[in-house]
């Protein structure tokens, strides 16, 4: 009987000796991830904070404190390295990093590293959205737009930034559709603008390729949105190639008002003096024509047809 209790004795100290290696081989693998985090490697960290809270966890009691630790830190780890894949513009992996940097935080209680990382996602999206935008990758753009308004429907600035890469994309009414919801969200005076400019581009294309209804119609829906000095020159020039010269001569004028000083105004000037002359109205054909009487490329015609109307 006595024999037994030493051998159980001694299995007990053995055990001890066994558990007390353990926490000590714990206790090590997280002091090495500590200096691999002082090293800047946090990848190499990341990995022997997982090993040491799997070691801890075996010890029982005795590892709470390790546990508790490595459990507070490996998120944080996490984050650190989704934060070094935005740097360095790997934005898919960061995406996925962050993900699982809310997972670790959520099942670790980690709430500080959880609102971080969800909080940068939508802005990684964005940053690689721009960056898709700016490489005229235009699919590749609306895409990552729409995942940002999936996860966020009131944000205005994507919503802009959508209708940006539609329209490049030539996608007018998905383009329209996506600039009037920034409207709702804070981007209105933006949105008009891109509005009228999309329509304006729309128009002048339509222009170049005689499409002149069409670019007419393209050039009033832009001066919709926004008054365009370029909608209305493209409007009162289709115009007149579709023999609508009352409505040139509207369009032209508006381009005048719109645009006093420009370096064409004097060839708009006798545009309008030669429309209202045709249309009958000479009082308007003297007073543009009187506007160019001095100019070098329009005077000498402009007084012959001051003379020849009789104008005062």
């Amino acid at each position: 009987m006595k024999k037994i209790s030493i051998i159980i004795a001694a299995a007990v100290l053995s055990a001890g000796i066994a558990a007390a290696q353990d926490m000590q081989q714990a206790t090590d693998t997280y002091n090495n991830g500590a200096m691999a985090l002082q090293m800047g490697d946090n990848a190499g960290a990341l990995e022997y904070f997982k090993q040491a809270l799997s070691q801890a966890e075996a010890c029982g009691e005795a590892g709470t404190d390790v546990v508790n630790n490595c459990k507070n830190i490996i998120p944080n780890v996490e984050l650190s390295i989704a934060k070094d894949l935005i740097k360095a513009e790997n934005y898919t992996q960061a995406i996925e990093q962050l993900n699982k940097t809310i997972a670790s935080a959520k099942e670790y209680g980690n709430a500080d590293a959880e609102t971080e990382a969800a909080e940068l996602i939508p802005q990684v999206y964005m940053t690689q959205a721009n960056s898709l935008l700016n490489a005229k990758d235009y699919a590749g753009a609306a895409a990552a737009y729409e995942k940002i308004i999936a996860a966020d429907p009131s944000n205005g600035a994507a919503y802009l930034r959508l209708g940006t890469a539609l329209s490049a994309a030539g996608k007018i009414a998905e383009a329209e559709a996506a600039f009037t919801s920034s409207m709702q969200y804070g981007q209105e005076k933006q949105a008009v603008k891109q509005l009228s400019n999309m329509y304006v581009r729309l128009a002048a294309s339509d222009l170049k390729a005689k499409n002149y209804a069409d670019a007419v119609t393209h050039a009033l829906k832009s001066n919709e949105y926004q008054e365009n000095a370029t909608a209305m020159q493209v409007a009162g020039t289709a115009s007149m190639q579709l023999g609508k010269n009352d409505e040139a001569l509207k369009y032209i004028e508006s381009y005048i008002a719109l645009a006093p000083n420009a370096r064409n105004i004097p060839d708009m000037y006798y545009t309008v003096a030669v429309l209202a002359q045709q249309l009958g109205d000479n009082a308007k054909a003297c007073g543009y024509y009187q506007k160019i009487a001095d100019n070098a490329k329009y005077g000498a015609t402009a007084k012959q047809q001051m003379t020849a109307l009789k104008c005062n």
